[in-house]
């Protein structure tokens, strides 16, 4: 069987019916007064839509090969996004074989290094990176899992990121991860707020249950180390990007000042594998949480877990569904994923990207079956009736 060659690359944004998985709106549990750097500002503080998270929006990116074959992919990055991957990162796609993925990867980013590296070049970079993927298993009728080596385990084991880890509980993770919801600027009732809303937690769920903090960004050392030592004695297993992403020597520090045994963990906001490089020779963090459609996409996920492994550390990608479960289930030093929590009152299990996308598998009871993932490619569709618009279109098959 010969291999094809890629005959379009089409990048699209979402319209309306709450198929916007980025906008937050109606359903997404993490809008409401959490920390984040801009909450240094009392206008800003409230909401995450008020200072602008929303804006971009998803980025949906197809390719199609000589042979019809479709494969997509979903991301961050909206209509600059789309831009991007019509304008100039299409020309290192169209017309190339489908499996020299590698050197499409290669030419997209090197030619984009002097107004790229991070941000939402490599965002847009990661959707044309797994949309291939994708295509990939849907030519060669097998799971993406299948294709980079097999799986490893059986099964998934989730933890739940979502304001009610003690529902988390009875839903058979085995941990719940809750935002931070006071800034340091909101002095030291947020402090004792912050630390007793852990406590409180603690109480509702077994000694054994993990409980993790995301701080997304928003603390200083000082602010952090403290933190750290006065949740210590309610079991907490990590605190999460609890600094400015860039903050290496910050990190260094506060992994340096935690409490014995508890975790730091980052990298959702990191990209390539030059960036967790410098994680893990200054020994900045304990986990690294690429997210597989912001970092370089599943090519370079592959690159950042071979660094980890061989520094001994774990990555646990930020929650992205199928485009990180098919990744977990072959790594050992990824032992369990991430499942956000996106129902309202974070009480139910339902798919991230609805309505988005169709057949995509869901935990039960905290765990999820790898023949589950035994369809092609990442084994999603697109829902139909979920609209898509095309703001950049060049000549090539319409959609």
């Amino acid at each position: 069987m010969s291999t094809p060659t890629i005959r379009h690359v089409r990048a699209f944004t979402v319209r309306g019916g709450g198929a916007d998985y980025h906008d937050q709106t109606g359903y997404h549990w993490i809008d409401d007064h959490i920390a984040t750097p801009m909450a240094k500002y009392p206008g800003y503080r409230q909401s995450r839509r008020s200072f602008g998270l929303n804006v971009l929006g998803t980025l949906v990116v197809e390719v199609e090969a000589s042979d019809d074959t479709v494969g997509f992919a979903v991301t961050t990055g909206g209509e600059p996004g789309a831009w991007i991957v019509e304008h100039h990162l299409a020309r290192f796609v169209e017309g190339q074989k489908l499996s020299d993925i590698e050197t499409i990867w290669d030419q997209m980013y090197l030619s984009t290094l002097y107004y790229g590296r991070k941000g939402i070049v490599i965002n847009a970079l990661s959707g044309v990176d797994l949309a291939l993927w994708d295509l990939l298993g849907r030519v060669r009728r097998e799971p993406v899992y299948r294709l980079l080596g097999g799986a490893v385990r059986e099964e998934l084991q989730f933890y739940a990121t979502g304001a009610r880890p003690d529902l988390a509980q009875s839903l058979g993770f085995l941990g719940g991860k809750l935002p931070l919801h006071h800034h340091p600027a909101e002095g030291e009732e947020g402090f004792r707020s912050n630390v007793e809303e852990v406590a409180e937690m603690r109480r509702r769920v077994r000694p054994d249950f993990w409980l993790m903090l995301d701080c997304w960004m928003s603390l200083d050392l000082e602010y952090a180390v403290r933190l750290a030592h006065a949740l210590h004695p309610h079991g907490l297993k990590w605190l999460e990007e609890a600094l400015l992403p860039d903050d290496y020597w910050g990190y260094r520090d506060l992994r340096r000042a935690v409490p014995a045994g508890m975790w730091v963990t980052t990298g959702e906001h990191e990209a390539t594998a030059a960036g967790f490089r410098l994680l893990l020779d200054m020994g900045c963090c304990d986990v690294l949480q690429p997210d597989v459609g912001w970092c370089g996409g599943l090519t370079e996920l592959i690159r950042i877990a071979a660094l980890a492994d061989a520094h001994g550390a774990l990555v646990v990608p930020h929650g992205s569904s199928v485009y990180s479960y098919h990744f977990v289930v072959t790594r050992h030093n990824s032992p369990y994923a991430e499942f956000l929590m996106m129902a309202p009152q974070a009480d139910v299990v339902v798919p991230m990207f609805q309505p988005l996308l169709l057949d995509e598998p869901v935990p039960s009871h905290g765990r999820l079956k790898v023949r589950e993932l035994d369809r092609p490619g990442f084994g999603v569709r697109l829902n139909p009736n979920c609209l898509l618009h095309r703001p950049y279109t060049r000549p090539g098959p319409a959609r």
